[in-house]
C-alpha cells in the first residue's frame, strides 16, 4: 500500500474509504458493514465520515465496523462549521466519539469555512488536540484564499491536510491549490474521486480502461494515486466494489495513458475561484 507523511509525523494509506449517505437505510447495513471490514482487512485502513452524514448515522456504522479493530484504522471525522467554535466543537466533538465508540479521533477535519472566524476554530481544535480527544486537525473544501487565511491564524501551520473535491473531471484544483499545498507538504484528500459514479459511464474512459485490462474506476483512482501529496477516499457500500478500487493500486499508467487522459479530461487553464 503506498502510504504518505502528514505533517503531523503520522503515516497514512493513499487509498481510503469514504462513507458518504453510508448507515442510512438499515436494509444495506450489513453489506456497508462488510464492504468496510473488507476495506481494512485490505488496508484501506483510512476512514473517513462526518457528523453531516446521515446526522451521525455513517460515524454509527463506522463505529459498528471498526469494533475491536481500532488500533488498525486511521479514524477521520468532519465537524459542521456551525460546531466549530470555542464551546461548540468540544462537544461535536464528544458527541462523535461517543458515535464511534472511540477515545481519539486521529484527524478532525472542519467541513467548510463558515461564518466563525478561522482562529476560534483553529485554537478549538489545538485545545481537543491538547486534551488528547483528537491526535490531527485539518479542513475540508477550502479554497487559496481561504488557506491563507488559515496559515494566517495562530497554529494555522499545525493543518494536517485539505479534503476537496477532486477526479479526472474536477480538475481545477492543479492549477493553484494542490501546489500549494504540496508546498506546504500537506497532502490533499480527494473525496467523490470517481464523481459518484457518473464518471464510468463516459466511453473514452471505458475504451481506455479496457486496453489496459482494468475498469474505469480503477483507472481513474490510479490516475489519482499517482500523484504526489493525493490521498483518495472513495465511497463503496459494496465488498467487490472495495476490492475493485483496491486494485487500482496495482496499474501502472504510462505517459501515453496520462496523454490520453489529458485529452479526454483537459488540465484547467485558469485559477478557479472555488471549489
Amino acid at each position: 500500500m503506498k502510504t504518505l507523511v502528514l505533517p503531523g509525523g503520522a503515516r497514512v494509506p493513499a487509498l481510503g474509504m469514504g462513507t458518504w449517505m453510508m448507515g442510512e437505510q438499515p436494509s444495506r447495513r450489513a453489506d456497508e458493514l462488510a464492504a468496510l471490514r473488507h476495506g481494512i482487512d485490505l488496508g484501506m485502513t483510512l476512514i473517513d465520515t462526518a457528523e453531516m452524514y446521515g446526522e451521525g448515522a455513517s460515524e454509527e456504522l463506522v463505529g459498528e465496523a471498526i469494533r475491536g479493530r481500532r488500533d488498525q484504522v486511521f479514524l477521520v471525522s468532519t465537524v459542521y462549521p456551525h460546531n466549530a467554535g470555542a464551546r461548540s466543537a468540544p462537544a461535536a466533538c464528544e458527541r462523535s466519539l461517543q458515535r464511534l465508540g472511540v477515545d481519539c479521533l486521529d484527524l478532525y477535519l472542519l467541513h467548510w469555512r463558515g461564518s466563525i472566524p478561522l482562529d476560534e476554530t483553529v485554537d478549538a481544535f489545538e485545545r481537543l488536540k491538547a486534551a488528547g480527544k483528537i491526535r490531527h486537525w485539518g479542513v475540508s473544501n477550502l479554497d487559496l484564499r481561504d488557506l491563507r487565511a488559515l496559515y494566517g491564524a495562530r497554529n494555522g501551520e499545525h493543518c494536517a491536510v485539505n479534503q476537496v473535491l477532486y477526479n479526472l473531471s474536477r480538475r481545477g484544483v492543479e492549477w493553484d491549490l494542490l501546489p500549494a499545498c504540496r508546498a506546504r507538504n500537506m497532502p490533499l484528500m480527494a473525496y467523490s474521486p470517481l464523481e459518484q459514479a457518473r464518471l464510468l459511464d463516459k466511453d473514452e474512459l471505458k475504451s481506455l480502461a479496457a486496453s489496459l485490462n482494468a475498469t474505469p474506476a480503477q483507472l481513474a483512482l490510479a490516475w489519482l494515486l499517482r500523484q504526489d501529496g493525493v490521498i483518495a477516499i472513495p465511497k463503496s457500500g459494496n465488498r467487490q466494489r472495495v476490492e475493485e478500487n483496491f486494485g487500482a493500486l496495482d496499474l501502472t499508467l504510462d505517459v501515453g495513458v496520462l496523454a490520453a487522459l489529458d485529452r479526454i479530461f483537459p488540465p484547467p487553464d485558469g485559477a478557479t475561484e472555488s471549489l
